[in-house]
């Protein structure tokens, strides 16, 4: 699944944006999307990457580039945790 084209999807279906405005530089502020709405978006992110997000967003998430790159590494540290357990459980 690519993160960058799956999150330009959600923001062109669910948050109504034309898709000539999704850059990935493209401010998330300047696209509509307060601190209320990026906890919105964080829920159908984790729903679509089936994901948990640890806590609140980081608040240095300012970009469609931003957002991708901490999809990516939810992503990866999730798989990682995954990998793991299936290890430890593979050695017992």
């Amino acid at each position: 699944m690519d993160v960058l084209t799956t999150l330009l999807g959600i923001l062109e279906k669910d948050y109504k944006i034309a898709p000539d405005y999704l850059d990935p530089q493209a401010q998330l502020s300047a696209l509509g999307i307060d601190s209320l709405g990026l906890l919105e978006l964080m829920f159908k992110i984790e729903d679509t990457f089936h994901l948990k997000i640890p806590g609140d967003p980081p608040t240095n998430l300012m970009t469609i580039q931003d957002l991708c790159r901490y999809i990516e590494l939810l992503v990866a540290s999730q798989q990682g945790h995954s990998g793991d357990a299936r290890q430890s459980g593979a050695k017992s």
